[in-house]
């Protein structure tokens, strides 16, 4: 049985010596191999959640970008993989239809929470999260995705003389900046012009939101909220025909390689300053341990270099302010080493930053919580 730590933020995942917002985990065994897991904040409230659930034949990983408030990706954060659990266990194994239901309940679930929260918090209502899943079983490997989260796939390929690794999106985002994303969104509303409008150097799905997909921001989605007299005392009065923004996930299904080495899934923090080519060939050359923490800090520094500064300056300047140099940032980086799944000494667990940690400690103060094993 899994056994939930209560720790503090601080204690559930180690600090970087030195930058007193990121935490980190530098390497835990999963089923088929080790992962890193690191996440820094900038923003005055941490927007971002991640988790990676593993049991003795499956890996779960999630990440969870919030925006508008840190609401949605916490309960995203709490909500989602019990669902998984729920419906995997009455289809009898993972699959794309059961993580589109708990995609599905988990946004049904969100909306009863913010109907309940709007009388005492009316701005819940424009409160989202990109949401980001993969699940690994059997050599299957499932990545499910609203927003623009990314999951990248380093391989292995030989040109003949030496082998090298190549980067391949397994995702796709969904945000406006992206031309073939922005047709989608204006065929889907042919009588609600301009529904897509560029805006403050950017293009934004009503002139407000870039992400096009996403659990929550009911006040894009249903009339009751942006029609609601609570809410426009907090927002400005959206007029819609319809919902703008879905929670539809896109979802891959794909059987893993001999050459595929390694996933890396990150918030669109990361993803900002490093292209899928650089995270990879970053993994690919480094060593193991702390690898999701050389990351970030890849990420970091490349946001220093536009303003001209440093990382050490970056680490001086305070949450909430720190947003105007990066996002807040997560990073889950799994190594596929399948031949490692069948170890009997492998600790395995529920690890959630940064709010908690699931492990098989037997300490008598922890809470026992059922071992939501996800597949056969």
């Amino acid at each position: 049985m899994l056994r939930m730590c209560a720790k503090p933020i601080e204690r559930c995942l180690g600090r970087r010596s030195g930058d007193v917002l990121l935490w980190h985990n530098d390497l835990k065994p999963h089923a088929s191999g080790d992962f890193s897991i690191a996440v820094v904040q900038a923003n005055s409230n941490l927007e971002d959640q991640s988790q990676v659930y593993t049991s003795p034949s499956a890996t779960y990983v999630g990440v969870y970008d919030g925006h508008g408030g840190p609401e949605a990706s916490r309960f995203v954060n709490s909500n989602l993989f019990p669902f998984i659990h729920k419906y995997a266990s009455e289809q009898g194994g993972i699959s794309a239809d059961v993580i589109k239901k708990a995609f599905s309940a988990t946004e049904e679930k969100f909306f009863q929470f913010v109907k309940h929260q709007m009388p005492i918090k009316p701005q819940i209502a424009s409160v989202g999260s990109c949401c980001l899943v993969g699940a690994i079983s059997n050599d299957e490997l499932h990545v499910a995705n609203l927003g623009d989260s990314r999951v990248v796939l380093g391989q292995k390929v030989s040109d003949g003389r030496k082998d090298k690794v190549v980067a391949e999106r397994l995702s796709r985002d969904h945000n406006v900046s992206y031309e073939e994303v922005r047709k989608e969104v204006e065929a889907q509303h042919p009588g609600d012009s301009p529904v897509v409008m560029y805006c403050r150097g950017v293009w934004r799905i009503k002139g407000i939101i870039q992400v096009s997909r996403s659990i929550g921001d009911f006040y894009l989605k249903k009339p009751e909220f942006h029609r609601d007299p609570r809410y426009l005392q907090y927002g400005n009065h959206v007029p819609l025909k319809k919902a703008v923004l879905s929670a539809e996930p896109s979802i891959i299904s794909r059987k893993l390689k001999s050459q595929d080495l390694f996933l890396i899934f990150a918030s669109d923090g990361l993803w900002e300053h490093l292209s899928d080519e650089a995270a990879v060939d970053i993994v690919y050359n480094n060593p193991r341990s702390g690898i999701a923490k050389r990351l970030v800090g890849a990420a970091i520094r490349e946001a220093t270099k536009k303003r001209e500064l440093r990382y050490k300056d970056i680490m001086k300047i305070e949450r909430g302010i720190r947003r105007h140099f990066h996002d807040d940032i997560s990073v889950i980086v799994i190594y596929l080493d399948r031949e490692k799944g069948t170890s009997k000494n492998r600790k395995l667990g529920f690890t959630t930053a940064p709010m908690d940690i699931f492990s098989h400690n037997e300490d008598k103060n922890h809470k026992t919580v059922e071992d939501p094993l996800l597949a056969n």
